[in-house]
């Protein structure tokens, strides 16, 4: 008795990994002269951020190409299939991780740090040696040279993007569900309306960065509470900025007729990302915004 061999797909060797690697070694020398050389002008390093922004987003795009005509060519198995959500689980497993490492330093920073310099435990004399005029509360709205700045509350701009986050997380999880229906039309309009939201919500954080600089002097340079609030909203933007172009991928793959319910990774996918960034942006606001 026969038995059917399952095929794995084997691709040929591909640019895309090398490419990507560059765009994002360019992006990360850009970014960190580009912060360092700040408010003197970043120079060059502006130019080498916005070159591999640019170079990432050219990996995207050929790199989507060549795997959607792979799906679309039916080359993919089961075990494929398998393989890609294994994939994608172990990817968001290490952005938990990267983002577990930025929230470790604001605990850190206020739980361990603020207390130790304020004379906690047996370190009555030291910030009356190094900072004679600290106080151990939080956030930290001055600095030893003498900046100061405004905390950040949590009403206003930061609790309308929770609500956009929470509500575009719904919206998508419909859109899910109707795509696992095959009710076309109500995927498209309810996976267009989560487009709409996280653009609403990068708009809104690039307001609120606006304000920030400008009417509260809340800056990456205003010491420990400036560098993790910008640090954590800004990867976290980053990321919904990431998440944001994969939906807009998948509505024009929704358009052009691609996807069935019983084989549509891609969508499920970009859906996870999408959940992770919202339960992200959720801890951030309580840890950043609120407490």
């Amino acid at each position: 008795m026969s038995q059917k061999v399952e095929r794995y797909y084997v691709p040929a060797q591909s640019p895309w990994p090398i490419v990507g690697a560059v765009a994002l070694g360019m992006i990360a020398v850009g970014a960190g002269n580009y912060v360092a050389s700040l408010p003197d002008g970043g120079g060059y390093s502006g130019y080498l951020l916005l070159a591999g922004i640019a170079l990432l987003l050219y990996m995207l795009v050929g790199w989507f190409r060549n795997v959607i005509d792979e799906s679309m060519s039916g080359l993919y198995s089961a075990q494929m299939d398998r393989s890609f959500k294994q994939g994608m689980a172990w990817f968001i497993f290490s952005e938990v991780m990267f983002f577990f490492a930025f929230f470790g330093a604001l605990f850190y920073a206020r739980m361990l740090a603020v207390p130790w310099l304020g004379g906690a435990g047996n370190n009555a004399m030291t910030h009356e040696v190094l900072w004679p005029t600290f106080e151990a509360v939080w956030p930290l709205v001055s600095t030893p040279g003498g900046t100061t700045t405004e905390a950040m509350g949590w009403g206003g701009l930061p609790l309308y993007n929770t609500i956009i986050l929470v509500i575009s997380s719904i919206t998508l999880h419909v859109a899910h569900t109707s795509l696992e229906q095959d009710k076309r039309k109500p995927l498209t309009i309810w996976l267009g309306i989560t487009i709409l939201l996280g653009l609403a919500f990068l708009t809104l954080q690039v307001e609120e960065y606006i304000h920030a600089y400008r009417e509260m002097g809340l800056m990456l340079s205003s010491g420990i509470y400036g560098n993790t609030f910008f640090l954590l909203t800004g990867f976290h933007g980053l990321h919904v900025t990431l998440g944001t172009i994969m939906l807009i991928v998948m509505f024009f793959r929704v358009a052009k007729g691609h996807f069935t319910p019983a084989n549509h990774f891609g969508f499920q996918a970009s859906s996870w990302y999408w959940h992770f960034v919202d339960v992200v942006w959720l801890c951030l606001f309580v840890f950043v915004y609120v407490l």
